[in-house]
């Protein structure tokens, strides 16, 4: 079984990246990413708040997310009361027992009996009011008016709501000096060929397409809510990413933010 703090602290530690850095990406408090790693839950909001902290710091190492949440569950999560209640045979019998004075509940008529003077009752009802049909010759004015539905009316239908369009999004985390070009799918300028430094907070952008243009790899990017590895290269780097994920560009597509 992995042991979960231990875990976390050794992904972080072989990445080489600081508490701040990811309290800077995930928006998680400093103080709770060393819980987590500490496993010290009682500093912790509760246990729905340490289920989504996991995923998402351990979404940001690239560790599984699923194992971690799932080892959690087992190890410290109470089972549910209805999770304790046992399945018995006798759950839907009435538990109150007999009435004083009585040997055991009230015995009911059965029911071929009960169906049977039901029959008998509808049989009598439709003799009474077809005899007093029949007796006059003619049926009452009163009693052939009826109520023609209206024609040409529909029903008002609630117009559906638009399906939610499908966006991409991109978080970019600078880890050294790295010039950044972003464009969306219409190529309107979102970043305009800027600079940025270690440490420098960048928002996240979204569109239904995204291009961007690196000058280097220093730089961790988040893409769809997971983190994409970067490679080394001598020359400019270049991604396409929609809501499927990211795919390299070659240079030639690359925006130039110019």
């Amino acid at each position: 079984m992995p042991e979960i703090g231990s875990t976390l602290r050794e992904a972080r530690m072989r990445a080489r990246i600081d508490i701040t850095e990811v309290e800077q990406a995930t928006k998680i408090r400093a103080k709770y990413l060393r819980a987590l790693e500490n496993e010290e839950w009682s500093l912790l909001p509760g246990p729905t708040f340490i289920k989504s902290f996991l995923r998402e710091y351990a979404d940001f190492l690239g560790v599984d997310a699923r194992t971690l949440v799932e080892e959690y569950k087992l190890r410290y999560e109470r089972p549910t009361e209805h999770e304790l209640t046992p399945i018995s045979p006798n759950l839907g019998r009435d538990r109150r027992g007999p009435k004083p004075g009585g040997y055991g509940p009230p015995r009911t008529a059965p029911r071929w009996l009960i169906v049977g003077g039901a029959i008998v009752a509808l049989l009598v009802v439709l003799g009474v009011v077809g005899s007093l049909g029949g007796g006059g010759g003619s049926t009452p004015t009163a009693a052939r008016t009826t109520t023609a539905p209206a024609t040409g009316t529909r029903t008002a239908r609630r117009p559906r709501a638009p399906a939610a369009t499908a966006r991409a999004s991109v978080a970019i985390v600078p880890t050294g000096t790295v010039y950044v070009c972003l464009v969306d799918g219409s190529g309107r300028a979102l970043i305009r060929g800027a600079q940025f430094s270690a440490g420098q907070q960048v928002p996240t952008y979204h569109a239904r397409t995204l291009r961007i243009t690196l000058g280097n790899n220093a730089v961790r990017l988040r893409v769809n809510g997971r983190p994409l590895s970067v490679p080394a290269s001598a020359q400019a780097i270049a991604y396409e990413i929609t809501p499927a994920g990211a795919r390299p560009l070659p240079l030639s597509q690359a925006p130039t933010c110019t």
